[in-house]
């Protein structure tokens, strides 16, 4: 028996057609949100605080959450461990911003002390997030920036405070001219890219 080369194109556009014309309409379902259901989905903060909630926490209050939501992944110290990134560096980390190599860590890669709240808040801890109360996430912002020596331990963090916060590399986000790299740093740059 032979075949049309168009009967086997046409049979398979006839049973997808069939199949989706018995897929069934959603159109009666659901609901548009409420004013209130779209302010709690809004928990988006800027750089300029706006966004973030009342309360406040200090390093010391941080580090006791952190041990018990946070060292796992991230080690006792916030120095990395098998699962979680480094969060926080020494001197060193924040010094190695002006190499061609820098040390990324939350204290001297991350550009706003609210990005961290933010994240924390929205991501953190993992499989859980969404789960720590305002105070929490203060806490173990002040915590992060205090192990990355850019506030003191008992430094309170709030709304107010924390975007007074200067972080070490507010001002590092643009490239280097090429004049400006030192020569050592230059062996296998070409044309002002250097890897």
């Amino acid at each position: 028996m032979r075949c049309s080369k168009f009967l086997v194109p046409a049979l398979l556009f006839a049973g997808v057609t069939v199949a989706a014309a018995q897929t069934p309409s959603y159109t009666h379902v659901g609901r548009t949100p409420s004013k209130d259901e779209i302010q709690a989905w809004s928990i988006s903060v800027g750089p300029d605080g706006k966004g973030l909630p009342p309360g406040s926490g200090t390093a010391k209050q941080g580090a006791a959450i952190f041990a018990t939501k946070c060292a796992y992944c991230h080690g006792a110290n916030a120095q990395g461990g098998g699962i979680g990134t480094r969060l926080a560096g020494d001197k060193a980390a924040q010094d190695s911003l002006t190499t061609i190599h820098p040390v990324k860590t939350v204290g001297s890669y991350w550009p706003y002390a609210t990005t961290i709240w933010d994240y924390i808040n929205r991501a953190m801890p993992r499989n859980q997030a969404g789960s720590l109360k305002p105070d929490e996430v203060y806490s173990l912002t002040a915590f992060i920036l205090f192990r990355s020596s850019i506030i003191q331990e008992n430094d309170v963090m709030d709304a107010r405070s924390l975007t007074k916060v200067q972080m070490p590399n507010r001002n590092g986000f643009v490239p280097p001219r090429f004049e400006d790299i030192p020569d050592e740093h230059k062996r296998g740059c070409r044309e002002g890219v250097c890897p």
